[in-house]
């Protein structure tokens, strides 16, 4: 862990403003989380990495639109788990932050730029009224869908890919191109899909499954290269035999050309 990052440092000052807005003690806090005392004060100084969970929660207690905090989590999770680092050596950027929803796209950081504007956030106080009391948890929107009944539609617009709802079906996977891609399944909805991002344009990922029609999305334009790309997914509890296709385009840019089709397992 990378505690004294400039990146883990902002998040544990935006934690703490969080929580004093919330005006709860560390022994409330724990009483209104699955985080004890001792785990608070931990993640509010910087101690130990904060799960996402724990950003959102708090958020929730303090009545406060997550997006900033989850921002800088983002930036700092790559701290500590040594993503940053690694990929810095090859310039690449840090994985997309899902900023803004907006189907089915996800905004991507752009490097050092937003970890300026979001730390610089911290110190800009709202002109309404400060929160004195906790506000009730935020209630998440049920799924739209189960198993089967999930095949060939989107996870965003069904709700199953919300934080506490999907996992990666296994590592993340970087391509001969450069590109990202990985399996991605929803316990709550009963379904797979497959994600892509730093990929050029014309590149596509495709996910399958014995018995299912393949699943594919393709990077369409410039705009695409920037955000996360999902395909539709593949609904059903058997995740065995599920796999991830990356797919190169025949574009003329830096990579093109390199390699063939890459096909992963769950």
């Amino acid at each position: 862990m990378t505690g004294t990052a400039p990146e883990c440092a902002a998040l544990a000052e935006g934690l703490r403003a969080v929580r004093a807005r919330t005006g709860l003690s560390l022994a409330a806090l724990a009483e209104r989380t699955p985080y004890s005392k001792s785990s608070w004060e931990r993640y509010l100084n910087g101690k130990k990495p904060a799960p996402r969970q724990a950003v959102e929660a708090l958020c929730a207690l303090a009545g406060e639109p997550p997006a900033r905090l989850l921002a800088l989590w983002e930036l700092a999770d790559a701290e500590w788990s040594g993503r940053a680092r690694a990929s810095r050596p090859a310039e690449l950027p840090p994985p997309p932050v899902p900023l803004k929803r907006r189907r089915p796209r996800y905004l991507l950081p752009v490097g050092a730029a937003v970890a300026a504007v979001a730390i610089a956030a911290l110190s800009v106080r709202g002109s309404g009224p400060e929160h004195t009391t906790a506000a009730a948890p935020l209630l998440d929107p049920t799924s739209g869908c189960q198993g089967r009944s999930c095949d060939g539609r989107e996870p965003d617009t069904m709700s199953c890919g919300l934080p506490g709802r999907v996992d990666s079906l296994g590592p993340q996977h970087r391509t001969r191109t450069g590109a990202s891609v990985e399996l991605r399944y929803s316990a709550v909805c009963e379904a797979a899909w497959g994600r892509i991002w730093h990929a050029r344009v014309g590149d596509a990922v495709e996910i399958s499954a014995p018995g299912a029609g393949v699943r594919r999305a393709v990077v369409r334009d410039a705009a695409d290269t920037a955000v996360y790309r999902f395909t539709a997914m593949i609904g059903g509890p058997d995740r065995e035999g599920l796999r991830v296709c990356f797919v190169p385009g025949e574009g003329t840019g830096a990579g093109a050309g390199v390699g063939g089709r890459e096909c992963f397992g769950g």
